[in-house]
């Protein structure tokens, strides 16, 4: 097998990783917020912020890596219109990602204390679940535009 084509698995298997652990943690922990249930969130949102720093990061990390590769091997210039829009589309993604998993951790421990204290949750916790949807939304979109992007490769006029 030649370089590109391991980078080119790199990079597919990490955007799965990517955004099907970001599909996957949102779904059980938005459930779980709607759950009633203090036990329910304290454990899910805990293992959601694993998740993010087991597989999210990384991906995170490996997709530039191997996509800026890529694009180079293959001769395309990163002002290709694709190409740039999908850069741009991951860097907003990334954007709002990182103030979520600021939210996801003192979500986390708020649920946490509660459950300890066999308390309910405070306030603040159901403002932070809002902010938290407010940006998965439009993150988890642009990502699916950019998986259009990536396989399709049109040519866009800018």
């Amino acid at each position: 097998m030649n370089t590109y084509l391991v980078l080119k698995w790199l990079h597919i298997v990490s955007s799965v990783l990517l955004v099907g652990t970001g599909l996957g943690s949102a779904f059980y922990m938005f459930f779980a917020n709607r759950s009633g249930s203090v036990a329910a969130q304290a454990v899910v949102s805990r293992l959601v912020v694993r998740a993010d720093w087991w597989f999210t990061t990384p991906t995170a990390i490996v997709q530039p890596l191997t996509g800026f590769a890529l694009a180079h091997m293959a001769g395309w210039p990163l002002s290709t219109p694709w190409l740039a829009l999908s850069i741009a589309l991951f860097v907003f993604a990334g954007a709002c990602w990182v103030p979520v998993v600021w939210l996801q951790i003192r979500m986390a421990a708020m649920a946490a204390h509660a459950h300890r204290d066999i308390a309910p949750l405070p306030q603040l916790h159901a403002r932070y679940q809002r902010y938290w949807e407010v940006l998965g939304y439009p993150a988890f979109v642009a990502m699916v535009v950019v998986f259009y992007l990536m396989v399709n490769k049109p040519a866009l006029q800018f």
